[in-house]
C-alpha cells in the first residue's frame, strides 16, 4: 500500500480515536451535568469509548496502515522491528498528530455551538477536552512523578498487548479485540491519574486548543509513552521473540 494512503488511513483513524474518546468525555461523561448525572456514561463509558475507537479502526484500516494511531505505538513497533523507520515513521507521526488536531478542532466547533457557551470558562475548567495533566490538572491530584510512572507503565503494557496479539504465532484475526479491550482497561485504571494519554498525538490535539498549562505539561505525554513503548518492544523481543531454532507453529 502506498505511503500516502497509509498516512491518510492513520490520519482518519487518529481522528476517530480523539473524536470518539475525547468526545465521549466532553459530551457524555457527565450528562446533563456532574451534579445530577442521570444519563452520563462516567469514567467507564469514556474508557470503553477509547477502546472501541481502536477496535473499530483496527478492523477498518489495520490491513492498510497497521492502525498505529499513536506515535508511541509507531516508535514501539519500529524498535520491535515490526515497522520501518526514517520517512515512514516520521510521516506516520505527522499524520497521527494532524488527525488529533483536526478532531479537537471539530469537537470545539461542536461544543462551542451550545447555548450559553463560554470559551474562557470552558478552557479554564479542570480538564477541558479531556486534556492530560498532572499536579492540579490531574483529576485525582497526582503529581509529576506518579503521572510519569503511570504513563510509562500503562504504555509499556499496551505495547506488550500489541506485540503479543499481532505476533504471527498468535491466533489470527483477534488482535483488534485484545488491543481495543487493552486500551479500555488502561483507561479504567488510569483516568483519575492523568486522564490517560499513552498516546502523544491524543494529548497534543486537545493541548493546542486549551493552551497554557496543557502545552507546558505536554512534554510528559510525549516522553513517557515513547519510553514505555520502546521498552516494551525490547522486552517482548528479548523474552518472547522467536528464536531461529524454534519450529513454525
Amino acid at each position: 500500500m502506498p505511503l500516502t494512503k497509509r498516512c491518510l488511513a492513520e490520519f482518519i483513524g487518529t481522528f476517530w480515536l480523539v473524536f470518539g474518546g475525547c468526545g465521549a468525555a466532553v459530551f457524555a461523561a457527565a450528562f446533563p451535568d456532574a451534579t445530577t448525572n442521570p444519563l452520563g456514561i462516567g469514567f467507564t463509558g469514556v474508557a470503553f469509548a477509547f477502546g472501541l475507537t481502536v477496535l473499530t479502526m483496527a478492523y477498518a484500516i489495520g490491513h492498510i496502515s497497521g492502525c498505529h494511531l499513536n506515535p508511541a505505538v509507531s516508535f514501539g513497533l519500529w524498535a520491535g522491528k515490526r515497522f520501518s523507520g526514517g520517512k515512514d515513521l516520521a510521516l506516520y507521526i505527522v499524520a497521527q498528530v494532524a488527525g488529533a488536531i483536526v478532531a479537537s478542532l471539530v469537537l470545539y466547533l461542536i461544543v462551542s455551538g451550545k447555548a450559553g457557551f463560554d470559551p474562557v470558562a470552558f478552557k479554564s475548567g479542570s480538564n477541558p477536552f479531556a486534556s492530560n495533566g498532572y499536579g492540579e490538572h490531574s483529576p485525582g491530584g497526582y503529581g509529576l512523578f506518579p503521572a510519569l510512572l503511570h504513563e510509562i507503565v500503562l504504555t509499556f503494557m499496551f505495547l506488550m498487548v500489541i506485540m503479543g496479539s499481532t505476533d504471527r504465532r498468535a491466533p489470527q484475526g483477534f488482535a483488534p479485540i485484545a488491543i481495543g479491550l487493552g486500551l479500555t482497561l488502561i483507561h479504567l485504571i488510569g483516568i483519575p491519574v492523568t486522564n490517560v494519554s499513552v498516546n502523544p498525538a491524543r494529548s497534543t490535539g486537545p493541548a493546542l486548543l486549551v493552551g497554557g498549562w496543557a502545552i507546558q505539561q505536554l512534554w510528559l505525554f510525549w516522553v513517557a509513552p515513547i519510553v514505555g513503548g520502546i521498552a516494551a518492544a525490547f522486552t517482548y523481543n528479548t523474552l518472547f521473540g522467536e528464536s531461529k531454532s524454534e519450529p513454525d507453529a
